[in-house]
């Protein structure tokens, strides 16, 4: 005992961790001893002894594991470890009980597993528990029995105190309650047997004073009828007896009333316990304050009267407490017993209606509590029985003549329920109690002194509340008549407005819940009738709406603007004619533009105004009744001489910016061409006529081709960029076209000693590339692949600049759709993955070529390049040797070259972004900036003199716009960036006109920055989401007038102008815009008094002055002017704003006129001014958090998109631009609201959303930004409930989208299900589960929507339901266990509903297993295992048949049971609602495997979940692969003895005899090599598992011996078991 004195020393310690090791060092020290002091000697023992016994929780605990363990590892005798185990339990305290018993359940179970034959109690002195545990098991019969026993011993002991372990106790007493009434109900058994009922009640009774609801209710389950009906009496009794235990008292009298609810036989017994209990109680009340309980003891009462004998008795007993004389407390309380009394027996209504006189109102006047309980039962009649609250209408009245404001509250809620029920004329009793609605907006506890209102706080809230809440509840109910009664409604809707509007200072958190409710009341009458009653209602609707932010108020206005705009769109006028709004000065100018300029003949006006002439000159045929022929002929010719003419005279002077103009210069003219050539052919054609745009267009690309090859430079050079705006007005069905015009335009690229020829060539190969069909991707690669060796070959800057432009046109395509054609061998991933190189190639020569220009920028230029890595397949081998081996010399020539490099870096950046590089386009675009002088913030603010730097500060001038407007798009920007670059620009300019310098460089640097900064302008203003002060606006403005009226070189000139027409949308220079066009159509009423402007300038009133005065300046030079230069680039100016401004215009009437998936849809506007929705929509339209005064708040701009999403017509307005504005709202103002605002963060981006999308149909620009938004790259930046709300929409999405749009969608869905799987940094597995979740719910919803007859569709959805099968997580029954992981069986649940719903015939080959697969026990555990969990799920919802599983039984049993296990589990529980002959196959079948397979204890495991699953005790089922087998004797057993399985119970006791013959056999001869080449020998891995499975089909042949012949039994008593 000395050795281990130490050791029990350290157990005494006061810290749970240093005993439990104590204990484990003691038992160590057992393990490892010698004989004379192990366990089993005397020191050792009393060690072990002093361990069980000590106090401490975790000493005791600790020792217990420690003895187990040395049982299970033979360390100590079985029966010694019981005999201590019993020993410490009868020494024990209570609170050990549970420790000592499942050690001692734990050795019992040991020892029937390892000595089922041997192993008995023969020790009398046994403990009951274990002794009552060995009868039972070796019986094998009954286990419900033993667990009976069990909890007969855990209900002697203390429960626990933890709330979760009460829950579980008590549902498991329920559930084996009622499985017990079951079985004896269906077995015949007699009732009546309450031995084990009644070890439940007294902890249910304790249990049912639980301050938690959920033990309180699971308590009263366990209390439930059919245990209760049977024992009433005696429940009855014990409650009785325990009414005044300290303890339990409270839980005795809940228990009380519960029996005489349940048997109003026991009413005179309880109601003398009642009286008896009420005596005693009262008496001592003097002494102690028992008058909780005994006011809980009277509210029993009530429950007796279910008996009508009951009735004069309880009443009786309730009168004397309502003498007058009675205490006043005593009295309240009889009449709200009373009135309980009544609710359940309405024969006591006549007493009750005695009570609740008006007149006891006067008698109690000094009696606040009597008068209180006398309202509040008049309350509950009236709303309980309207009939009978018509029979107390006069107390009704007094209530709500009192000066009490809580009585008169309860009064008018009385009334309120009265009308409701319309047993009262709502404005008959209005007229009688509208005197009394008197200052109901004041509270006289507000008037008393600061020290009266912590007293009156609480009473002051809840009587406040009621009080307004009870008027309004009752002023909602005078909707129904209030065209018969005008002028009383009018007072009534008053009360109600003033009510909603009225903001208490200081308590509005208050009063929320009372304008709500005024709010909701006024949502109940007419609209008409409340503009009538409330003067100026609209605009103080709005006032109220705009400036509120309470959540609950905004909800109530929610519903009540929802039906005032219902109203107004069912009273609008009808057949009202869209009127259009008239043109602003500059469209007037615009118009007679054309007609003006040729004044002086169209013999001069190609050669002197060229640029005008490509949008302005007519050349329609003047006699068009000639022969299709003869005016085809005709056309041709007009148009062949123009452009011969227009090439010749429009000079491009080596500058690719004026090149990209007269691109686009062309594009209209040869818009004009083709259409003339089509209008001709279709008036004289038949209609059948097919492809007539391709060959038009092939005819004119001949003649052009023609020209071209024998023009001189000049004009080759413009009908080079002529064929590249030819391809780009082409429809998509023009291949041939398209392919001629690359093959022409190739072969001029690689003509090195044209310099002409290939830089203009290289600017039309790059627009082309974006033109060519989807599937053209031969053509595609060509082209780039063409531009990237031009690049790196040739020696001219001027060329290396156009391909560098050319690379950046061709990059807006790339990554962007994926179709394959028939004969490609190609699919789209292997595209996707050549486009991703290929986009990479062209930023590596861009950056290259650039890194020679500038030497500052390699740094910057290498960190982007290093995200593009080089690939071994470069296009040539040499390009890398080729590109720039010497230094840049930097001529002034070059300008437009580097400038070109930069500008093609700018437009890579959206199809970067689509790559998913998004660091790469913020690197790019703060490299663009950073060579903006006065816009890099790292450097002083001057412009640079290094020609190099110079050169680049061109290129970014022209870029930035690009680039911003890409990021501005996609959220890559922020607002003080934009006003950081807008206000640099300003500087810039300022600047550079203010050095008096010349130069090319200087020229083109003040060109490009105004150019550049017209169409930053533009982008910023039409993108609708920033703000810019009108000042500043003006001040750009001005600069660019300076520009052009000012002497300077045509450059600068020209780019004044272009300046003023790029901001106001023309976009010169830029053929591919990012920022969204817009209408002048679309109003923009700007705010008078506002500083800012936001939204487009051609709509802004405030700028029409400035812009109007430019506008006319440049007019009257394109007129008349002596200078013909300036005039030509005037001329030109004016005409590009005219034609973008009509064409946008002539986009929307054509989408008007069309309808369909374009335009803004057959828009009316017959919109009022004053009608709501126009308000709302006005005020979202001018929201802007930088104007003085209040700002919005996010819940109030959210509940405006909510009410407008309901909206059945809107406005015509920039819709783009107001969502785009509110997508950005919520973080501009996120710092500036009041510190005690609050608001869900992302709410409002979640409005703009479901807003877009109820919208999206009937309008273009919301239908572009969901297009935007779901995109893959762009949904991959989006928040989380962004995301969700998207996937859930897809059925959405699916009705707005156009097919091929749709085909992309679902392309992008499966991308973003599979890359979900290795976005571990982004989401973790819950938030990847919960998107998931969201597209199941989408999908469901698309296969409900889509038609049968849409198979295209159909295939979209099924290719996504199929990748997120491939995701769908793990579902083992050990994951299921842990708390944190029930999203997965969310996931799983929305899985099986969608996959439910899809097409059988594609459900049953997604779900498809094979033999092979069975045999790779890695992809089973990863795919097989899922398919089949998926089946059986599906087979339990009826969507497949379940003879879909029955075919892979052979497979499922012959595994791994490891493997298989929780696949087992899950067709166990779907067999469970199957019929009964199913059941019964799968039965035979199963134990028929087993006899086969190499895996027994796979197929044993299965049979005995089946038995355990179908048999009687399967509540009592543990899940577990080692229980299951343990218990097959007994459940199997009894299973086979039910009647209804006689017929099968034969063949399978036989085959499971053959099963263990089988297994006996190979336990007997395992090691022979003979064994191993059978072909049904059994796998080396059932070794460990071999004698354990045999004991058990052994013991179970045993308890089946009658089933089988005697020559089999006599086998089975003879059999050795190792």
């Amino acid at each position: 005992m000395d050795s281990y004195a130490p050791l029990l020393e350290r157990t005494r310690v006061p810290q749970p961790s240093l005993q439990k090791l104590a204990v484990i060092s003691i038992f160590d020290k057992l393990r490892l001893s010698p004989p004379h002091l192990n366990a089993e000697s005397d020191s050792g023992g009393d060690a072990v002894t002093q361990c069980l016994r000590s106090a401490s929780a975790p000493v005791v605990d600790q020792s217990v594991r420690e003895i187990c363990r040395l049982v299970n590892d033979s360390k100590l005798d079985l029966h010694r470890g019981l005999l201590e185990l019993q020993a410490g339990l009868e020494g024990s305290g209570p609170r050990f009980v549970d420790v000592f018993v499942k050690g001692l359940g734990f050795l019992v179970r040991l020892g029937f597993q390892k000595h089922s034959s041997t192993f008995r109690f023969y020790s009398t002195g046994s403990h009951p528990f274990v002794k009552d545990s060995s009868a039972i098991t070796c019986i094998a019969e009954y286990i419900l029995d033993a667990v009976i026993v069990v909890l007969r011993h855990l209900v002697g002991t203390e429960l626990s105190e933890l709330e979760h372990e009460q829950l579980s106790i008590l549902k498991l007493l329920f559930f084996l309650l009622t499985w017990k009434s079951e079985t004896e109900h269906v077995g015949g058994k007699a009732a009546g047997s309450l031995n084990e009922e009644l070890l439940f009640v007294f902890p249910a009774i304790n249990l049912l004073s639980s301050p938690s609801d959920s033990v309180k209710q699971a308590a009263t389950d366990v209390s439930s009828p059919f245990v209760l009906v049977e024992m009433s009496s005696l429940v009855g009794a014990i409650a009785s007896v325990l009414v005044m235990h300290q303890k339990f008292g409270s839980s005795a009298v809940d228990l009380l009333a519960v029996t005489g609810s349940m048997d109003a036989r026991l009413g005179v017994s309880l109601l003398l316990v009642i009286l008896f209990y009420s005596n005693i109680l009262y008496g001592k009340g003097e002494v102690i304050d028992l008058h909780d309980m005994l006011l809980k003891l009277l509210g029993v009462l009530p429950s007796l009267v279910s008996h009508p004998a009951m009735i004069p008795l309880v009443v009786q007993t309730i009168l004397p407490m309502l003498q007058k004389d009675a205490k006043p407390v005593l009295y309240a309380t009889a009449t709200r017993l009373l009135c309980k009394t009544w609710e359940i027996n309405d024969r006591v209504f006549g007493s009750l209606q005695a009570v609740l006189l008006p007149k006891r109102f006067t008698e109690f006047a000094s009696e606040s509590n009597i008068c209180l309980s006398m309202a509040v039962s008049i309350r509950d009649v009236c709303r309980r029985n309207p009939d009978r609250g018509v029979d107390l209408i006069l107390s009704v009245s007094a209530c709500i003549e009192s000066q009490d404001p809580t009585i008169q509250a309860l009064g008018f809620q009385s009334l309120a329920h009265l009308c409701e029920a319309d047993v009262v004329d709502f404005y008959t009793a209005w007229s009688v109690v509208a005197k009394h609605v008197v200052n109901y907006l004041e509270n006289p506890v507000l008037a008393h002194g600061l020290y009266e209102v912590i007293f009156f706080a609480l009473l002051y809230f809840r009587v406040l509340k009621l009080s307004m809440g009870s008027i309004c509840l009752l002023l909602r109910w005078g909707a129904m008549d209030a065209e018969a009664y005008p002028d009383a409604a009018m007072s009534v809707l008053q009360i109600l407005w003033e009510v909603g509007s009225f903001r208490h200072p200081g308590h509005g958190s208050i009063w929320a819940k009372a304008r709500a409710s005024a709010i909701e009341s006024l949502t109940q009458y007419e609209v008409l009738h409340i503009q009538k009653s409330i003067l100026d209602f609209k605009e103080r609707n709005l006032e109220l709406f705009i400036h509120e932010n309470n959540p609950e108020v905004l909800r109530a206005m929610e519903g009540f603007l929802v039906k005032i705009m219902a109203h107004e769109h069912t009273t609008r006028r009808r057949l009202v004619k869209d009127k259009r709004v008239g043109g602003n000065k500059i469209e007037k100018l615009l118009d007679v533009f054309p007609r003006a300029i040729m004044a002086a003949g169209n013999n001069s006006i190609t050669r002197e105004l060229p640029g005008a002439a490509l949008f302005c000159l007519p050349l329609t045929p003047k006699d068009m009744n000639q022969g299709v022929s003869r005016v085809l002929q005709d056309i041709h010719a007009r148009y062949e001489n123009t452009l011969v003419e227009i090439a010749a005279s429009l000079q491009l002077s080596r500058n690719i910016l004026i090149a990209l103009i007269s691109l686009q210069s062309w594009k209209p003219f040869m818009h004009r061409w083709m259409k003339a050539c089509i209008a001709s052919v279709d008036a004289k054609a038949p209609p059948a006529k097919l492809d007539r745009s391709s060959n038009i267009a092939t005819d004119i690309l001949r003649s052009m081709r023609r020209i071209a090859e024998d023009s001189i430079p000049r004009s080759a050079e413009n009908i080079a960029l002529a064929v590249g705006a030819l391809c780009m007005v082409l429809p998509s069905s023009a291949h041939a076209a398209k392919s001629t015009a690359s093959k022409f335009l190739l072969n001029w690229l690689f003509q090195y000693e044209h310099e002409h020829r290939q830089w203009s060539a290289a600017i039309s190969l790059g627009v082309i590339t974006t033109c060519l069909h989807v599937t053209d991707h031969k053509q595609k690669f060509e082209n780039i692949n063409a531009l990237l060796e031009v690049a790196a070959g040739s020696k001219s800057f001027l060329v290396k600049g156009a391909c560098g432009v050319g690379l950046g046109f061709s990059c807006e395509d790339l990554l962007t759709k994926f179709e394959v054609d028939d004969h490609s061998h190609l699919d789209k991933d292997t595209y996707l993955i050549q486009e991703t190189e290929l986009l990479g190639k062209i930023v590596r020569t861009l950056i290259k070529m650039i890194c020679e220009v500038s030497q500052s920028s390699d740094d910057a230029l290498q960190t982007i390049s290093a995200y593009f890595p080089l690939e071994t397949d470069d296009i040539r081998s040499n390009i890398r040797s080729k590109l720039f081996s010497k230094k840049y010399d930097g001529l002034e020539e070059d300008i437009w070259g580097v400038a070109g490099l930069v500008l093609g870096l700018g437009y890579s950046v959206s199809a970067i972004y689509r790559s998913g590089a998004h660091d790469v386009v913020l690197k790019i675009k703060a490299l663009v900036l950073s060579w903006i002088p006065h816009v890099n913030r790292s450097v002083e603010s001057s412009i640079i003199s290094e020609k190099g730097e110079m050169m680049l500060s061109v290129g970014s001038c022209l870029a930035f716009p690009v680039v911003v407007a890409f990021c501005q798009k996609v959220e890559l920007i922020d607002d003080t960036d934009l006003d950081h670059i807008f206000s640099g620009c300003r500087e810039l300019i300022s600047e550079l006109l203010s050095v008096k310098s010349s130069g090319t460089l200087y020229e083109s640097l003040l060109m490009a920055s105004c150019i550049g900064s017209g169409s930053l302008l533009a982008c910023i203003l039409n993108e609708g989401a920033h703000a810019l002060k009108i000042e500043h606006v003006k001040d750009l403005l001005a600069l660019f007038r300076r520009s052009y009226s000012s002497p300077h070189h045509p450059l600068v000139h020209l780019g004044g102008m272009l300046g003023v027409v790029n901001a106001l949308g023309a976009g010169a220079g830029t053929l591919f815009q990012h920022s969204p066009p817009t209408s002048s159509q679309m109003a923009y009423d700007q705010k008078p008094e506002s500083l800012y402007i936001m939204g487009p300038l051609i709509s802004s009133a405030a700028m029409e002055p400035d812009l109007t005065s430019s506008i006319q300046e440049m007019f009257l030079v394109a007129q008349n002017s002596a200078d013909h230069q300036l005039q030509h680039l005037a001329a030109w100016t004016i005409s590009f704003l005219r034609h973008r401004l009509c064409f946008r215009e002539r986009q929307y009437e054509d989408s008007n006129i069309q309808g369909g998936t374009g335009g803004s849809k057959s828009i009316s506007q017959d919109f009022s001014q004053d009608s709501m929705v126009m308000k709302l929509c006005l005020w979202l339209l001018h929201l802007n958090h930088l104007e003085t005064g209040s700002i919005a708040h996010v819940n109030t701009v959210a509940t405006a998109l909510r009410c407008l999403s309901h909206a059945p017509r809107l406005p015509l307005l920039d819709w783009g631009a107001i969502i785009r504005r509110c997508m950005r709202f919520e973080v501009q103002v996120a710092e500036l609201l009041p510190p005690d605002s609050t608001f869900t963060k992302g709410v409002l981006r979640a409005e703009c959303l479901q807003f877009s999308i109820n919208h999206a149909d009937k309008f273009d620009p919301l239908l572009t930004f969901l297009d935007e938004l779901s995109d893959l790259p762009r949904f991959r930046t989006l928040e989380l409930n962004l995301q969700s709300s998207m996937l859930f929409h897809l059925a959405d999405l699916m009705k707005i989208f156009s097919g091929s749009r749709l085909e992309k969608l679902f392309d992008d869905v499966t991308n973003f299900t599979y890359a979900l799987v290795s976005s571990d940094q982004t989401y973790n597995s819950e938030e990847k589960s919960s998107l998931r979740v969201s597209c199941w719910k989408g999908l469901c919803m698309c296969v409900d929507e889509a038609s049968l007859n849409s198979q295209e569709y159909i295939s979209n959805v099924e290719k996504c339901m199929e990748a997120l099968f491939s995701t769908l997580p793990n579902l083992s029954s050990e994951a299921l266990l842990e708390v944190d992981q029930g999203y997965v069986m969310e996931e799983w649940s929305e899985a099986v509903r969608c996959l439910g719903k899809a097409r059988q015939d594609w459900l049953l080959v997604l779900l498809q297993v094979f033999e092979v697969e069975f045999t790779n026990e890695e992809s089973l555990v990863l795919e097989v295992k899922k398919k089949i969990q998926a089946k059986a799920r599906l087979v339990n919802i009826g969507s497949i048949p379940l003879s879909e599983l029955g075919k892979l039984k052979a497979y499922m049993l012959n595994s791994r049971s490891q493997a298989i296990w929780d696949v087992l589990v899950d067709v166990a529980a779907t067999l469970q609602s199957a019929e009964g002959s199913a059941k019964r196959q799968w039965l035979v079948d199963t134990v028929e495997i087993s006899c086969v397979t190499s895996y027994p204890s796979t197929a044993l495991r299965f049979l005995g979940l089946l038995s355990g699953s179908f048999s009687k005790y399967m509540p009592l089922l543990i899940v577990d692969q080692t229980f299951v087998l343990s218990d097959l004797p007994v459940t199997l057993a009894s299973l086979l003895s039910d009647t209804s399985w006689e017929t099968v119970a034969e063949s399978v006791v036989l085959h499971l005899w053959t099963s263990t013959e089988r297994i006996h056999s190979w336990i007997t001869h395992r090691g022979r090599e003979e064994d191993c080449s059978n072909p049904q020998s059994i796998d080396r891995s059932e070794d460990d598992t071999a004698v354990f499975l045999l004991r058990v089909m052994h013991h179970a042949c045993v308890s089946l011996n009658d089933f089988l012949p005697l020559e089999k039994q006599l086998m089975l008593a003879n059999m050795i078991l190792p």
